[in-house]
């Protein structure tokens, strides 16, 4: 029998589930198997992505350990903190303490020219280990936390005689939001002609992709034309072909000068046929716009048949 070098092909090992990882994308979960979630090697990126119970957690242990070492250090060689109890790791653990934060109490201080090469050696640790924790404690603090509210239905209505997909969107924070820019994709299944099954985005082109003020509310609005993705598609096609919506939302906080990102997802059956936002915007008798944000996910029907 002749041997198929493809034939280790056939079968693709599959990872141990113990590997799964599972991930957000807007509101939709992904279970990504064989990654790295907690990596070593990229501390940053740990202590910057885990939760906060996580990083307070993790400071705490690293002060413990830091502590424990250079009590050790003391103790290797006795005498070398004056006034402390011979043999005491209390005492050596708490003079560990003071010097890591510089505090030094005046009570326990180094003794001899081990004590004082241990000390100078454990301030300039403190000093950066101080200096790295105050910045990543900042980094975590400084990083934006957009209030994008995504409606929890995409419609698709009627706009101008035109088949129109839309999506509303809106701030949810007081201040002012600038140069906001916004896509959207429909993720479709396709086969290859090799017969390989891949979900591929399709960018679908909105009618405003972009506004130079993002204030009140904001519908995103694709019409379904012949070159639309979605063309000719009903609901039962979208459900049957699995089809998926992503949304994402850039833009500028003026307030504090920094960019945000926002993402959602939207799966076959949120995405409404024959139905249409109801008004958040209304023009007081004073001439004020008003938006009522609480009305961004209300949706009714637009009065034409599926």
């Amino acid at each position: 029998m002749a041997h198929d070098p493809h034939a280790h092909h056939a079968r693709p090992i599959q990872p141990p589930m113990s590997d799964a990882y599972r991930l957000r994308a807007g509101n939709h979960e992904l279970i990504k198997v064989g990654a790295v979630r907690f990596d070593i090697t990229d501390p940053y990126r740990l202590a910057v992505t885990v939760s906060w119970p996580i990083f307070f957690l993790g400071l705490f242990v690293a002060e413990i350990l830091l502590n424990v070492c250079f009590a050790m250090l003391y103790l290797a060689q006795p005498g070398s903190i004056a006034n402390a109890r011979p043999g005491s790791f209390g005492d050596a653990f708490f003079f560990s303490i003071e010097t890591l934060a510089t505090v030094g109490y005046g009570v326990l201080s180094p003794a001899n020219t081990w004590g004082h090469l241990v000390t100078a050696a454990e301030i300039m640790v403190g000093l950066s280990f101080t200096a790295i924790m105050t910045g990543l404690i900042f980094v975590r603090f400084s990083r934006p936390k957009p209030n994008v509210l995504f409606a929890d239905n995409a419609v698709i209505t009627s706009h101008e005689g035109e088949p129109t997909l839309m999506i509303r969107v809106a701030y949810a924070r007081t201040g002012l939001v600038v140069g906001a820019e916004a896509h959207a994709y429909a993720v479709l299944l396709q086969r290859s002609r090799e017969g390989y099954t891949f979900r591929f985005p399709h960018e679908l082109r909105l009618v405003r992709a972009r506004t130079p003020l993002f204030v009140l509310t904001w519908t995103l609005m694709h019409v379904i034309d012949e070159h639309s993705p979605l063309y000719g598609k009903t609901a039962q096609d979208l459900l049957a072909e699995d089809i998926r919506l992503t949304v994402t939302v850039q833009a500028r906080e003026h307030a504090l000068a920094r960019d945000f990102f926002e993402v959602k997802t939207y799966a076959a059956n949120e995405i409404l046929f024959g139905m249409a936002y109801a008004d958040t915007i209304v023009t007081a008798g004073d001439g004020a716009t008003r938006a009522d944000i609480r009305r961004v996910h209300l949706v009714e029907p637009d009065g034409t048949s599926n």
